[in-house]
């Protein structure tokens, strides 16, 4: 068998070319991250029957995503490894503190030398797609807050008593004031009609004439200041919190379509729909890789440490917090919601905070049984049913 360890990185890669007696087919050489220099470790792989080769490659994220499509496209047999592997056993190798690209090349190499490995998954084309999308919604989202926290401090400079008589700073209706109105002054000098019809018509009816002329009211009591660029400031910002919603929404249609693709049984679970259901799939990818519910809880990073010392066994250690933080985040969340929407979830809440836990922790109790519960739909295809 022929090995190759591939260390991945931004702009060149290293690699290591071993056989399986240990002879060293070529020793760590460098290549670019471009055409060149993938046809340049083609080259340097001998020329041997597919099956008689082994590539590995670390899962670094999208910085190896070209190299892993174009060692496929070639047929060479591919093998992701977990980072947390490629670790372990970097420390197991040797006690020294040493880490660089061709080492890790060279330590890939003999990891599939030795065959002590586990692969990590590669996800379906579906999932993948998903996976894209729910990372991509939350990055957006993560600009949207932003500029929604600008929103608020634009505001208490300019009209810090508007947050007192609206429901929300952050709704259809208020956007529409401060678009048409970006200023106290505005407001406070507006005609009364307009501003009635600007409200009204963002509001679907409910703010009229009468929260018209509290607003007007407010604005021309108001102890803020008025500015030109503050003025400027305050129109581009709702300017691009409406832009991110726009773009949200359109993401939450290409997530829709692909969900009800592959009509997962997650969907059935009182609490998790198209949004929490496609983070949770797209992150847990195939199910079978996961051999327990305690393995995925560990992945979800939800499972307490653990600390042993003699006769010493500490109690009430915090949860690990490893794995995949946005699987972590959306199975709390779906935890939160199920405890309102099912009886027996609710009563396990309720049982854990009747014990003298904190809200945080009742909460992630239920979030351990609904790992368990996801784990044994998703692996059996059937959907969840209420247990009266």
């Amino acid at each position: 068998m022929i090995y190759v360890g591939i260390d991945v990185a931004k702009e060149k890669h290293d690699c290591f070319i071993v056989s399986s007696e240990g002879e060293i087919i070529k020793d760590v050489f460098t290549f670019k991250n471009n055409s060149y220099g993938f046809k340049s470790l083609l080259a340097a792989i001998p020329d041997v029957p597919k099956d008689k080769i082994k590539v590995g490659i670390e899962a670094t994220g999208h910085y190896s995503l070209n190299l892993m499509r174009f060692i496929i496209d070639n047929q060479l047999p591919l093998v992701v490894l977990n980072p947390l592997q490629t670790n372990l056993f970097r420390k197991a190798q040797t006690l020294r503190k040493s880490k660089t690209d061709k080492i890790d090349a060279k330590l890939i190499a003999l990891m599939l030398q030795s065959d002590n490995f586990k692969p990590h998954s590669q996800l379906s084309y579906h999932l993948s797609e998903l996976k894209s999308l729910t990372r991509h919604k939350s990055r957006i989202k993560e600009n949207s807050s932003k500029y929604k926290i600008s929103l608020h401090r634009i505001l208490d400079i300019m009209f810090p008593e508007l947050a007192s008589v609206v429901y929300s700073i952050n709704q259809k209706s208020t956007y529409a004031l401060l678009k048409t109105f970006p200023s106290k002054e505005a407001i406070a000098s507006a005609h009364l009609t307009k501003l009635t019809n600007t409200l009204k018509n963002n509001s679907k009816g409910k703010y009229g004439r009468a929260k018209a002329l509290s607003i007007k009211e407010a604005a021309t009591n108001s102890i803020g200041s008025d500015s030109r660029a503050l003025s400027f400031e305050l129109s581009q910002t709702i300017y691009f919190i409406e832009l991110y919603a726009d773009e949200i929404a359109k993401i939450d249609q290409e997530i829709k379509t692909i969900m009800d693709e592959l009509q997962s049984p997650i969907l059935s679970i009182p609490g998790i729909s198209y949004g929490l259901g496609s983070v949770i799939l797209s992150e847990i990818g195939d199910i079978n890789n996961f051999e327990s519910p305690s393995k995925l809880l560990a992945f979800a990073g939800l499972e307490p440490s653990t600390f042993e010392s003699g006769k010493f066994i500490a109690k009430d250690m915090r949860m690990v917090k490893r794995g995949s933080p946005h699987l972590r985040w959306a199975v709390l969340e779906a935890a939160r919601l199920i405890s309102m929407r099912d009886e027996t979830f609710r009563a396990y809440y309720q049982k854990k905070k009747a014990e003298g836990k904190h809200h945080n922790v009742a909460n992630s109790h239920v979030a351990k049984k609904l790992i368990r519960v996801i784990h044994h739909l998703l692996t059996n295809n059937i959907e969840f049913v209420p247990q009266n």
